[in-house]
């Protein structure tokens, strides 16, 4: 007899067999998720993962030009913990980590740390960028031709943000393709 309404009472536990149709549709839905998730990561990895370096005497007698004039030397650098940093004022990773490349220079340069941030670009775009946001860290101009040097530096990929870290026997310690924050910087070099 069926209860009053005509409708029979389910069990709050039953659930409805899924049909193989239904089944081998779940499974391939969930392989190709996997599948693409699997695709992104190993692509991220791919698009952000460097190759050696190679420092010699050579990357260390580079000189560039400053945008208020004057010259930025490598050789002048040596000794000191330096933090080289690669950018331009078209990368927006670029400038929003300008403030913590600015504050780092700010808390280690008692220590004798050097922040140096290298453009990639042409000297007006630069020098109209730091008249409206100035740092207290040193800027070389390394023009489009520089994507050359974070080649030298493992940057294959030449992306940008492109960070370098040296010690003061300036060998190369830590490297980054992409934004980095004053935490992970400050971590970088409170040993150096």
């Amino acid at each position: 007899m069926n209860p009053p309404g005509g409708r029979i009472a389910e069990s709050p536990n039953a659930r409805p067999e899924a049909s193989p149709l239904r089944r081998r549709q779940l499974l391939l839905l969930g392989g190709a998720g996997l599948g693409a998730g699997l695709a992104g990561a190993g692509l991220a990895w791919w698009r952000l993962s460097l190759v050696p370096a190679q420092v010699d005497e050579g990357f260390w007698a580079q000189r560039f030009e400053r945008p208020e004039g004057g010259e930025l030397s490598f050789a002048a650098l040596r000794g000191q913990p330096l933090v080289l940093n690669f950018w331009a004022t078209w990368c927006p990773p670029c400038l929003q980590e300008m403030p913590d490349l600015d504050r780092l220079q700010a808390a280690h340069a008692a220590r004798g740390l050097q922040v140096v941030g290298l453009a990639l670009e042409e000297a007006a775009p630069v020098r109209q960028f730091l008249a409206k946001r100035p740092v207290r860290f040193a800027i070389g101009l390394a023009g489009p031709g520089g994507a050359a040097l974070t080649r030298q530096l493992g940057n294959d990929k030449g992306g940008l943000p492109f960070t370098a870290v040296f010690d003061r026997a300036g060998e190369l310690r830590q490297r980054k393709l992409g934004q980095s924050n004053f935490a992970e910087l400050d971590g970088w070099v409170r040993n150096l």
